[in-house]
């Protein structure tokens, strides 16, 4: 990825190898908040190029969105009535059957118990799909070595609002 997410912004450069991990610090949450969704096809670049495994998100941004899964930084939106029934609707969202999709987020949530609901559910949500790339908005460095061992071996990509924020997230790393 080399891309700016706003006239003006200095370019993200990065690469990220299957199974990666990176932690970026970006200049504060609304800056941190669009690398992200550049980084899984669900913004496009101001400038520059952005490719989720082969795919140029410019040109081909439902394929990128295929194997990519995003967790932003706002806790879950209510208008849920259940867990069940957000996990159906990211599964049609996924196109991932129901059934398997509420089996995978429930063994996603138990291995997460601990986790507040409001980035848990987000988290299964995203996962359910198996995604290749996993980004992260802001997530929380307590929770690192918690994300790193539910999502295998998926690269994940996270960005922070400052230096300190992505450092600690990073020093969280676990071996893959």
């Amino acid at each position: 990825m080399r891309a700016a997410a706003r006239a003006g912004d200095p370019p993200v450069t990065l690469a990220l190898e299957e199974s990666g991990r990176a932690a970026y610090a970006c200049a504060g949450g609304a800056q941190a908040g669009a690398v992200a969704m550049m980084a899984c096809a669900m913004l496009r670049p101001q400038s520059g190029v952005v490719y989720v495994g082969a795919f140029d998100t410019r040109i081909q941004p439902v394929q990128a969105k295929r194997i990519a899964a995003f967790v932003p930084h706002e806790p879950l939106a209510p208008g849920f009535p259940s867990l069940s029934a957000y996990i159906e609707y990211r599964a049609d969202l996924w196109g991932v059957p129901r059934a398997q999709a509420v089996i995978r987020a429930r063994a996603i949530l138990d291995a997460l118990s601990g986790v507040h609901e409001a980035f848990a559910y987000p988290l299964a949500g995203a996962l359910i799909s198996q995604p290749r790339l996993l980004v992260l908005d802001r997530p929380q460095a307590a929770y690192a070595h918690r994300i790193f061992d539910v999502a295998g071996d998926c690269a994940i990509f996270s960005t922070h609002a400052d230096e300190e924020d992505a450092r600690v997230f990073a020093l969280q790393r676990v071996p893959v």
